[in-house]
């Protein structure tokens, strides 16, 4: 019983953090246009990103509950250790990363946990997922930067080919809330399952209860902690039209769900960085923030390492503590 109560904790920790770190996914970009609030992007972040994980988020949450390490061929005892110690270790680096601004992927971060945990206690690891897992690691961002970067010239030729000067600002400002909306839906639909997969995967909720879960548990970290990466997505990589904003988000949410759709676990932060990047390049490769990518960029390669190695020496520790 106490550690059903432990990993639940440990569901809910992971879930505050993905909150905390990935709001700004979704709105980021936004708040950086000037034409919303940071308090605007936060309500409709919590809201959409809850009816995401609702309503089409049980698709992901079984790929992580299982199939990455079979959770639920495991002995139930093992396979709840190795619950409890990935999700310590992807919330404990999604943390530090959250505290630097830096807008890294809780996917990343809750597949190199579960993996790192699993190869700890010698439980099978299904390598071939891994793999197909990876190469659309690396296919998200290039996905939606080439996406952003495509679409955006013919979309404002379009716009104000058919929006009337005098009311071009607030179509932007409509369509800048409805993507976001979208957007956020989308992230909750792929990244509750960070949170709640494993806790499904060693049977304790199934995966309508563990969305729910998940879904409170991501709002508590966007209401609380969320600001902090914002500024990073909004302001510091290059700083965005609100046209581009738009399209950026277009790129980025139409990336994530169709990722879902197939119920492979994605980074919506790569997809809405590399959205970003596409649409800056449009304006020349000098209104990147170079520096800013590439610490970015370097964060992402070290987070499945990173959460990986903190959970295989957690389930070490206890194991040897237990003996």
């Amino acid at each position: 019983m106490v550690l059903i109560a432990l990993t639940l904790l440990m569901g809910g920790y992971i879930g505050w953090a993905i909150g905390a770190n990935d709001a700004a996914n979704c709105v980021g970009a936004d708040i950086g246009s000037g034409k919303m609030t940071v308090r605007q992007g936060i309500v409709i972040t919590c809201l959409f990103s809850f009816l995401g994980a609702v309503f089409l988020g049980s698709r992901v949450i079984k790929t992580i509950g299982k199939g990455i390490v079979p959770l639920d061929k495991l002995d139930p005892h093992m396979g709840m250790l190795i619950a409890l110690c990935a999700c310590f270790g992807a919330g404990t680096w999604v943390l530090i990363a959250t505290l630097r601004g830096l807008p890294v992927s809780t996917s990343h971060s809750i597949v190199g946990a579960v993996a790192g945990a699993g190869l700890a206690v010698g439980a099978p690891v299904i390598w071939k997922k891994l793999l197909d897992i990876f190469v659309c690691w690396v296919l998200t961002p290039l996905g939606s930067a080439l996406i952003a970067y495509i679409l955006y010239r013919p979309f404002r030729r379009v716009f104000y080919l058919l929006v009337p000067k005098r009311f071009a600002d607030p179509v932007i400002v409509f369509f800048i809330f409805v993507t976001s909306t979208y957007l956020a839906f989308t992230w909750g639909a792929n990244d509750v399952a960070n949170a709640t997969g494993v806790i499904t995967g060693i049977g304790i909720m199934n995966s309508f209860q563990a969305a729910a879960f998940g879904g409170i548990a991501i709002i508590i970290g966007i209401m609380t902690f969320g600001y902090r990466v914002i500024q990073t997505i909004g302001f510091s990589i290059t700083r965005l039209a609100p046209l581009m904003t738009i399209v950026a988000e277009i790129a980025s949410g139409i990336n994530v769900h169709l990722y879902t759709l197939f119920g492979i676990p994605v980074s919506t932060s790569h997809s809405i960085v590399g959205a970003v990047v596409g649409v800056g390049l449009v304006k020349g490769i000098k209104m990147i923030n170079k520096k800013m990518v590439w610490e970015i960029v370097f964060s992402w390669s070290l987070t499945p390492f990173a959460s990986g190695v903190m959970s295989f020496l957690l389930i070490k520790l206890i194991r040897l503590v237990i003996k």
